[in-house]
């Protein structure tokens, strides 16, 4: 790939196009139609009501916090909210879809046009235009590796509210597709209408990839379904897009089909053809009437938003002076912007010096030691408060941020305070010049000749003698102190 959006091909550029459609499930105690439960993890078929299973006579009746959440979800992605909507049935047969049709919405979703402002890695950001987001139901799971012969059908799922939040064709790479779905997960996590998980499954992404020669006309597609990492995401677009280009290179055709991700290999595999769009004989559903909503409700809802990670971001990089780097990683996660605002609370120093230090201990330190346990913000077993109590050690002077290395360490294993750890292991930091000083004579007269070449213009010798301070104090001298005594001592000598 010779830049972000081009390959480069025995004959010449091609340009990627993406497009996404997200799955998002509504959190919600009930699912979008019926009463029965939307607990992840119980036991196959043990959350499922007449109306998940299709039962003659049976009606749907919708789910008022769905609605809600749909719209909390439209407005935090900057869309238009239909104050009129119809419920289709979208018919086609599939063995975990009792009803033989799915409820979904589809010339008059609940929510219309919208955008997302992704951020990229050089810093540069681009907007990413939304179709539609609109409400409908899950289908159940069909389970293929239990037996040998047969399949097995799990109807807990049937009938979860599902967001599919479509985007527009706009996103040209691998990047920009991993933060766009990076931030729609931000977002509903912010606003709690979608819990996120895609390991779980609440959160899934149908990929549409094509390739074509810049400035020409779409090519055709191929849709990667079910992608259920940001990881994988990628992998499966960048995997896409290269076999593409070399079948038209080779003067093939590529046909429309559906493929699923392979993510063991890095892959993509045929899983059907899909010459035409599939004819699922879209109706209004004839036992539900159109969704009406009041304009006063939209504007509750309105109001009672959180702060958005973007509007967050700007506050933060306002208040505190932190940079857009590092308030972007800070507002990606919900439980880290929580953790950072209580950390800065509990700082006896907020001025932006201190903030900024807290940020990058949260960022390099707290979550390197999360990633090498393979932990969640949540299990840290230092708490917000007690990073700031280590953040005032190091502004204060009374540690180095060598010996803070130590100390977070500890603080790691036991939970304890900085400055209990601090007192209890002797780490205070030895400030009083007079001591340094006398450390520092000592350095110099045991190396009378380094002190020499020093002189006579070997200026990198002067890291020798900090060294070697360093040392000698085991590495508890304040650094700013030893520079200033050394340097003034050699210059005099």
């Amino acid at each position: 790939m010779t830049n972000r959006y081009f390959y480069e091909g025995t004959t010449g550029p091609w340009e990627l196009v993406i497009g996404l459609e997200v799955h998002a499930q509504v959190v919600s105690k009930a699912k979008l139609f019926s009463s029965a439960s939307t607990t992840f993890g119980a036991e196959p078929n043990t959350q499922v009501s007449f109306v998940d299973a299709a039962m003659p006579g049976m009606l749907p009746v919708i789910n008022e916090i769905c609605v809600e959440q749909a719209i909390r979800t439209g407005l935090g992605i900057n869309g238009e909210i239909n104050l009129r909507s119809v419920f289709d049935r979208k018919n086609y047969f599939y063995a975990d879809l009792p009803a033989g049709y799915q409820i979904s919405q589809n010339s008059q979703p609940i929510v219309g046009k919208g955008y997302l402002d992704i951020e990229l890695e050089d810093g540069s950001t681009r907007r990413i235009g939304i179709t539609r987001l609109h409400l409908e139901q899950d289908a159940g799971k069909s389970i293929h590796d239990q037996h040998a012969e047969n399949s097995y059908i799990d109807l807990n799922r049937c009938g979860v509210a599902l967001m599919e939040i479509v985007s527009e064709p706009d996103m040209r790479s691998s990047e920009e597709a991993a933060a766009y779905v990076r931030k729609l997960r931000s977002i509903v996590r912010c606003l709690g209408t979608c819990d996120g998980n895609m390991d779980q499954g609440s959160m899934r992404v149908d990929v549409n990839v094509s390739v074509r020669k810049p400035g020409s006309s779409f090519g055709t597609r191929a849709e990667i379904k079910n992608v259920n990492s940001i990881k994988f995401l990628a992998q499966a677009i960048d995997y896409e897009a290269e076999r593409q280009v070399a079948i038209l290179e080779e003067g093939g055709e590529i046909i429309q089909e559906t493929r699923l991700f392979d993510s063991a290999k890095g892959t993509t595999r045929p899983m059907r053809t899909k010459e035409h769009a599939h004819d699922y004989r879209y109706f209004p559903d004839p036992d539900l009437p159109p969704l009406l909503l009041e304009a006063s409700w939209v504007e509750k809802i309105r109001k009672s938003m959180p702060e958005l990670p973007d509007a967050k971001k700007a506050r933060l990089m306002k208040e505190h002076g932190l940079q857009a780097y590092d308030a972007s990683i800070i507002v990606g996660e919900t439980e880290t912007a929580a953790y950072f605002e209580e950390a800065v609370k509990a700082l006896k120093s907020r001025e932006p010096k201190s903030v900024k230090l807290l940020a990058n201990w949260l960022i390099g330190e707290v979550f390197g030691a999360l990633n090498r346990e393979d932990k969640t913000l949540e299990k840290c077993p230092i708490p917000a408060a007690n990073l700031a109590g280590l953040i005032d050690q190091i502004v204060e002077g009374v540690i180095s941020g060598k010996i803070a290395k130590d100390v977070f360490a500890r603080m790691w294993e036991t939970g304890n305070e900085a400055s209990a750890l601090i007192e209890e292991h002797g780490l205070k930091q030895v400030s009083d010049e007079g001591a340094i000083l006398s450390v520092i004579e000592n350095v110099l007269k045991d190396n009378p000749k380094m002190v020499e070449d020093y002189k006579a213009g070997k200026d990198k010798l002067f890291g020798f003698f900090v060294g070697q301070v360093m040392k000698e104090t085991q590495g508890k001298a304040s650094p700013e102190a030893v520079n200033k005594l050394l340097k003034g001592k050699l210059d005099r000598n």
